[in-house]
């Protein structure tokens, strides 16, 4: 089973272009076949980060892969066309020009890198100053729907308790929405420790503990959200949902999820689908199945029943002399599917019905009738042995 692609790039499902770039470089110098020379493990986990990277760096693949996941994509990723890895030379410039993050200096000089990778690709340049806020965290709930919803399609009107923004400071966290520059990183957001090592100086750069890398802070908290610029409400949420998605499917509506601290973008919210099991219907793929008990006469003769579907009652032909077991097909009355605007088929699976409770009357009757050579199944067995013993006596004979 493939890995979720926010999984194999360790981002969120909120992450940014930039954040999710920048995953990807990362993971690519660590596991490129060249670095990793031999290694087969490496190799896979290689191109598992391309294929993700493929996906999630395009807006249309990836909002299609949001809403129906892998089979949304298909093997769209796997054939990106980027050279024997994948990923394009773009990206391999990229994965170069990352050097310059993982290493400080440029030139050979004083405590610097002596491999030159700044001079060699362009130089690195000043992390840009932290996004105003923190982003805001996921949501998922759960929506169960019958087979006939699920068949047609519906729009479901939702209420949902989440974290929203506070109306008493629009989301700031101050009463007065004044801010100042953090003392310990300067604005920037975040906080670099350099240390020697043998290939030069390394430099560690983490979320500055102080403003949790906002940069900013807050003067004159709002006392309804204690600062946070959020605070537990209730809204109502429209969703769409197609026909023919399953169970454990799930919808992805952006911006919808818990709204991000101090102005933060808001989460996703993420509606799986549960499937209400039906009581007369049971479901394979886009066709459904209807288990019919008819009496054996009807069977025999032939006749006409009403049926229950997922529009309404139809009439049904039996033909004479069906078998038990018979798969009877009403075509279009299944359900609608994904990826189009047919539907599927039901299915009348018929069995012979066998009553528990009988008239005397009736076990006399059936009594006479099991004397019939045409309905005692011995004689039907008696004809079929005697002609096979009289075909095998002609081939040997």
């Amino acid at each position: 089973m493939k890995k979720e692609y926010y999984e194999v790039l360790g981002v969120s499902r909120t992450a940014t272009k930039d954040e999710i770039k920048k995953a990807y470089r990362k993971l690519a110098l660590q596991f490129h076949p060249d670095k990793n020379p031999d290694n087969k493990d490496a190799e896979e986990h290689f191109k598992e980060v391309n294929e993700a990277y493929e996906v999630l760096s395009n807006d249309d693949k990836r909002r299609r892969y949001d809403q129906f996941g892998h089979a949304g994509v298909g093997s769209s990723a796997a054939s990106g066309g980027g050279g024997q890895y994948g990923g394009g030379a773009s990206d391999l410039n990229d994965i170069f020009s990352a050097f310059n993050d993982m290493f400080s200096g440029g030139k050979s000089r004083g405590g610097g890198s002596p491999f030159g990778f700044e001079e060699a690709f362009g130089g690195g340049g000043r992390r840009g100053r932290a996004s105003s806020g923190i982003p805001g965290t996921d949501l998922k709930i759960r929506l169960k729907l019958t087979l006939e919803e699920i068949a047609k399609g519906v729009e479901k009107t939702l209420k949902i308790k989440k974290q929203v923004t506070c109306p008493e400071c629009n989301g700031s966290g101050s009463k007065s929405g004044a801010t100042e520059n953090c003392q310990t990183c300067h604005g920037s957001g975040e906080v670099r420790q350099a240390s020697k090592t043998m290939f030069g100086q390394f430099v560690n750069i983490a979320a500055c503990p102080t403003c949790g890398g906002e940069g900013r802070i807050i003067k004159d908290r709002c006392t309804s959200c204690y600062g946070e610029g959020i605070k537990l409400g209730e809204v109502t949420v429209k969703v769409t949902v197609p026909s023919g998605v399953e169970d454990g499917n799930y919808l992805t509506l952006r911006g919808q999820g818990n709204s991000g601290p101090r102005g933060g973008v808001a989460g996703d919210l993420l509606v799986v689908i549960e499937e209400i099991p039906h009581e007369l219907f049971s479901r394979h793929g886009d066709d459904v199945v209807y288990s019919l008990a008819v009496s054996f006469p009807d069977l025999v003769l032939g006749t006409k029943v009403e049926v229950p579907t997922l529009d309404g009652a139809v009439k049904l032909t039996i033909p004479p002399s069906t078998q038990p077991e018979t798969m009877l097909r009403i075509a279009g009355h299944g359900i609608g599917h994904l990826r189009g605007s047919s539907r599927g088929d039901q299915y009348v699976k018929v069995n012979v019905y066998v009553p528990k409770d009988l008239s005397h009357q009736d076990k006399e009757l059936l009594k006479d009738l099991k004397k019939s050579s045409g309905i005692s199944p011995t004689a039907h067995n008696d004809k079929d042995a005697k002609g096979f013993f009289e075909k095998a006596r002609d081939i040997f004979s």
